[in-house]
């Protein structure tokens, strides 16, 4: 019988990377090798130099995924959301992606990127105080 010892994680631990290394070589067997994971990071500012919009994502297995997309009140409906956006996709198309997928809840931006080609494959119902979260995905 094997014994083990379950704790959480050092910061040393979690920054070597060791776990998602393992399983990209177990991955590897099945769809060959790939590139690690790779950040799509974009960030706009105003004149002042003042955070107005952003976007964080990565392309892992040749699909972004789009994990925060952030546009200041003040200059929404300015078209800086969609700048983000295909911006960040065509840097992901240059990394070798082939589609984009996201979450968003029924409150945020479901609109916007049903607008921008995304559409819902999936959601989960009354996920946060009775607001379902949607999952989208578009071919890039």
């Amino acid at each position: 019988m094997t014994i083990w010892a379950i704790a959480e994680a050092t910061q040393e631990e979690v920054k070597s990377g060791e776990l998602g290394r393992r399983l990209r070589h177990f991955n590897y067997a099945f769809v060959g090798e790939y590139p690690e994971a790779q950040p799509v990071w974009l960030n706009a500012k105003d004149e002042e130099g003042r955070t107005i919009g952003g976007l964080r994502g990565y392309v892992f297995l040749y699909w972004l995924q789009l994990d925060v997309l952030w546009v200041d009140e003040a200059v929404r409906a300015a078209g800086l959301g969609s700048e983000l956006l295909a911006q960040a996709e065509a840097r992901a198309k240059h990394l070798g992606a082939h589609s984009a997928k996201l979450e968003t809840f029924e409150w945020q931006a479901r609109g916007f990127y049903v607008k921008h080609g995304y559409k819902e494959f999936g959601r989960i119902d009354n996920h946060t105080k009775g607001f379902y979260l949607a999952f989208m995905m578009k071919s890039l």
